[in-house]
């Protein structure tokens, strides 16, 4: 050790000699963890407030360039996390403080571990000699979201001690490299501190800090104290040559876009694959390749309206590519299904090398990225349409013209909001779909188009908490217009999360689809079970939500009307602030509306169908 003169030896750094200068251990460890976050990349976070997360909340406000997201509820917090890693790729550490608090974070951690999502969460902690001890506040934590998370640490206990510093930088940079890498998702770091928690005097050597030291400064050069050098998981010369000779004796094929939440296929990638192969191209609207220019490009046939035709589909292709998770179409499902039991060979493309396909018909896992996968193949694969693409393609066709020619005055459904939403919102714009029958009406209804539009979901574990925050935690990290569409119960459920509209500054217009709770019970065979049905699943609430958004001071409009809501949806968008546009309907009756609607087009189709191609 050397006198605290002798620690400045870089000088020109204010933040450095502020992590030099700390007057206590708890403080140290804040501002160190902060600054590593920082060299890592990390620009923001989200913060609850709470006492024993002070040194970690104080170190974060106090860094030149970090930005504090301040939250008043974890829940919250922890999904407006996800929001920004979903569209960014990039993590928003969570700050919270020790007992429940913790707790709160959980249904985010599920979500960002099963839609591959990548959070930190910061938890502080009491020092462990009070642990068990019946301490106020104090709860067990180690392991706190057991195999929910990529990894889990609890930090050593602050102190002046270069080991441990070393070892506090090390965890950090390494929750960051395991949050972001190959299987991205939920990394936990336990963060226990003992008082003083603020940067008042308290425990520090006299001679604290040694000449320039790793552990207490970080790399003089300002990188990460571990640097990741990333690999990129590519197809084998062997390995494409037997891939590209599979596609080339296939005489019909698929490429099935499924939800994601890692770098999807980029659209060019897929375009140029789509080409290549004369494949059709299923694309859910999760997947990143709906919308785009490369839906216009010629000879390239992107699919959205096959939830409502695929079964009418006489035949299986001999062979799927499939990228993305397991789509959201039931339908789709199971017709690969059916297709995995007539023989087709189905090749899952994952760098990640899961397994995301729960109908097990599977044949093949392609371990590789899917970008540089499906631009391997389609440099190497020259096939023309053939008579299967040409099948898909006109029944695509005969489903949004049968869907167009329906008479005027036929029910307003819940299905006609999602497709104005997609039809009128700006390009580009960010669009957050609920769960339950929001993102299965954009599924049925949103029609491929040049528009660029990102659209989001929480397809991970597919409930419907934490909607408003993850739409609003996304629409924070851009520019563009932001749309979020939900149910009255997914609004109710997270109605705290309105609060970083005004608090955090984020705009959007917010559907609100209102049918008074559970219109999608309606499709599971307990819809016949009156009166649990009714009072167990469809839960009626009768809740008015005027006053909910007058509560967060936003805009507030009703509708029933089709035309009106369109108008009113256009008009949002183009406007400052949020609006919350409740559109209502009577469950029964959308519901049977949809059916009708679903039952007329399937006739059209059959009707016009030329029968099987061979």
């Amino acid at each position: 050790m050397t006198g605290a003169g002798e620690g400045a030896d870089r000088p020109g750094e204010p933040w450095i000699e502020q992590i030099l200068a700390a007057p206590n251990a708890s403080t140290l460890v804040g501002r160190i963890v902060v600054d590593e976050l920082h060299r890592a990349g990390v620009d923001t976070v989200c913060a609850a407030p709470g006492s024993r997360s002070t040194p970690l909340t104080m170190a974060a406000a106090d860094h030149p360039t970090m930005q504090v997201l301040s939250q008043l509820d974890e829940r919250s917090a922890a999904f407006f996390a996800v929001g920004r890693a979903k569209r960014t790729g990039i993590p928003t550490p969570v700050i919270t403080t020790s007992g429940t608090a913790t707790a709160n974070l959980h249904p985010a951690v599920i979500e960002a571990d099963t839609a591959s999502v990548p959070l930190i969460l910061l938890t502080a902690d009491r020092p462990r000699e009070l642990q068990r001890s019946g301490a106020n506040q104090t709860v067990d934590q180690e392991d706190l979201y057991g195999r929910a998370v990529r990894a889990y640490r609890t930090l050593p206990e602050p102190a002046f001690e270069e080991r441990k510093l070393r070892a506090t930088r090390t965890a950090v940079a390494r929750a960051i490299h395991t949050a972001t890498t190959t299987e991205p998702g939920p990394v936990h770091l336990n963060c226990p501190f003992r008082k003083p928690l603020e940067p008042t005097s308290g425990d520090r050597p006299a001679e604290w800090p040694p000449v320039w030291s790793g552990g207490t400064s970080g790399r003089a050069d300002g990188r990460p104290y571990v640097q990741l050098t990333a690999g990129r998981r590519e197809l084998s010369a062997v390995d494409r040559s037997k891939l590209v000779d599979a596609i080339d004796r296939s005489r019909s094929g698929l490429i099935v876009c499924g939800p994601t939440d890692r770098p999807a296929p980029s659209r060019d990638a897929i375009r140029g694959l789509a080409l290549s192969t004369g494949f059709p191209v299923l694309a859910d609207p999760l997947s990143d390749l709906r919308w785009g220019e490369h839906t216009g490009a010629s000879g390239v046939t992107v699919c959205g309206g096959y939830d409502g035709y695929i079964e009418l589909l006489d035949r299986y292709p001999e062979t799927v590519l499939r990228f993305g998770s397991s789509p959201t179409s039931k339908p789709l499902r199971r017709y690969l299904a059916a297709a995995g039991e007539d023989g087709t060979r189905q090749y899952v493309i994952d760098p990640a090398a899961g397994w995301r396909e729960a109908g097990f018909r599977a044949t093949d896992l392609v371990v590789a990225a899917p970008t540089p996968a499906a631009a391997a193949l389609s440099g190497r694969v020259d096939r023309a349409p053939g008579a299967f693409h040409e099948r898909v393609a006109t029944l695509e066709a005969s489903y949004w013209a049968a869907l167009n020619d329906q008479p005027p005055t036929r029910p307003f459904i819940e299905g006609d909001v999602l497709a104005d939403v997609a039809e009128l919102a700006p390009s580009p714009a960010t669009l957050m779909i609920s769960n339950s029958m929001p993102i299965r009406d954009l599924d049925r209804f949103g029609r491929p188009s040049a528009a660029d539009l990102t659209v989001l979901g929480n397809r991970g574990a597919s409930g419907i908490d934490g909607i408003t925050s993850t739409g609003l935690g996304a629409g924070s990290t851009t520019e563009e217009p932001l749309v979020l569409v939900l149910g009255d119960l997914a609004f109710y459920h997270d109605s705290n999360g309105l609060l970083a509209c005004d608090r955090l500054g984020v705009d959007a217009t917010i559907v609100l689809i209102n049918n008074d709770g559970g219109g999608i019970f309606h499709m599971l065979p307990v819809a016949e079970f009156e009166p649990a049905f009714t009072e167990q699943f469809l839960t009626p609430h009768g809740l008015d939500f005027e006053p909910t958004a007058a509560q967060f001071a936003l805009e507030f409009s009703r509708t029933a009307d089709r035309s009106e809501f369109r108008e009113l949806f256009a008009e949002s968008c183009g406007a400052e602030g949020t609006q919350v546009i409740e559109v209502v309907f009577e469950s029964d009756q959308s519901h049977a509306g949809r059916d009708a609607l679903a039952a007329s087009i399937q006739q059209t189709l059959a009707a016009g169908s030329s029968g099987r191609h061979e």
